[in-house]
């Protein structure tokens, strides 16, 4: 059995960890930190756990938290996830992070997008990037895990393979993606509000958004050279999912069953990922770790179109699918 501490309980990634990890056999709930006053119980935050998890919300100490646990899930905004898990480590506690913060290489192309500077950039480089169909080998015996973002393990796992077999141009690639409103998170402000999101779709963050330089560097590492993406996200009135359709120029004639087996063969053996003839949709996915992908060629262009659950592929079930690399569980164990 593996105790497993959730650090920063109250957010939505939070709940779908927790709800994945209930109907884990081989993990075991031993904290749920929050900045919360008066240890509220779990049911208080997130009412579909009553009469599931008896446990209550507690404000430890990073000490506190390995003292207990031998794995621990950081579900935390970017920046604050870096002063915590240094000390983590210290204690000898794994570590799944949910935050941008060990995702990208370089702490210079950190303090540009994110607007401050790295707490702990040393690591920088060092740990890997837990998207498991593509660094699965680099993920088994690592103390920290930087868990995916939704935007970039949607485009990553429809482009990869492409670029990979040298079938389409690595510049000049569009990636548009649709998002549900929880990809913004719990936390209430105005562009999230009812009344402005419903019935209404919105790009935001066109050419600024920060998960542009990560879409970018992973897909760099599998192509071999360097990738430029144009990258616009479109905030859509659904609860979950995120359906993303790229455009990229093919690099010879363009064939659209060569690029279908392409994709086929790549993930093969992937218990996540479902190459499909039909154009997919988010309800497709919802509630699962799946992400569905196909591809069309029209007026010599290479369109991929993937969706993912962005609560579970793009986030809370890609740390589980990671946790149980690490700790030698099958792979697909509660997913």
């Amino acid at each position: 059995m593996t105790r497993v501490a959730i650090v920063g309980g109250a957010g939505y990634t939070a709940l779908e960890l927790i709800k994945i990890l209930l109907r884990h056999g081989g993990a075991e709930i031993v904290a749920v930190t929050d900045l919360q006053e008066g240890r509220p119980h779990i049911s208080t935050i997130h009412p579909s756990l009553i009469g599931r998890l008896d446990i209550c919300l507690e404000n430890l100490s990073p000490a506190e938290v390995s003292a207990r646990a031998d794995c621990v899930f950081t579900c935390l905004p970017h920046g604050a996830a870096a002063s915590l898990i240094p000390h983590f480590l210290d204690g000898g506690t794994r570590v799944v992070d949910f935050s941008a913060d060990y995702r990208l290489n370089d702490p210079e192309v950190f303090a540009t997008w994110y607007n401050q500077k790295h707490g702990d950039p040393d690591r920088l480089g060092k740990v890997p990037y837990g998207l498991p169909e593509l660094f699965r080998d680099r993920i088994a015996d690592a103390p920290l895990v930087a868990n995916p973002g939704c935007f970039p393990t949607s485009a990553s796992l429809a482009l990869a393979p492409l670029l990979k077999a040298g079938l389409i141009e690595p510049t000049g690639i569009i990636v548009d993606s649709k998002t549900g409103v929880s990809g913004a998170g719990r936390t209430p402000r105005l562009t999230t509000h009812y009344p402005e999101c419903n019935e209404s779709i919105s790009a935001y963050n066109v050419g600024r958004h920060r998960h542009t330089p990560e879409i970018e560097q992973v897909l760099t590492t599998v192509a071999g050279a360097k990738v430029e993406v144009i990258f616009s996200p479109h905030l859509v009135p659904m609860d979950r999912g995120i359906l993303t359709t790229t455009y990229s120029q093919p690099i010879g004639p363009p064939s659209e069953e060569k690029v279908l087996t392409t994709l086929s063969d790549f993930y093969a053996e992937e218990p996540f990922v479902r190459v499909v003839d039909h154009l997919p949709a988010t309800k497709d996915v919802s509630g699962t770790n799946f992400c569905h992908v196909t591809a069309r060629v029209v007026r010599n262009r290479v369109i991929t179109i993937s969706c993912i659950d962005n609560l579970i592929k793009g986030a809370s079930g890609a740390a589980v699918q990671n946790f149980n690399i690490m700790y030698g569980y099958p792979e697909t164990t509660a997913l």
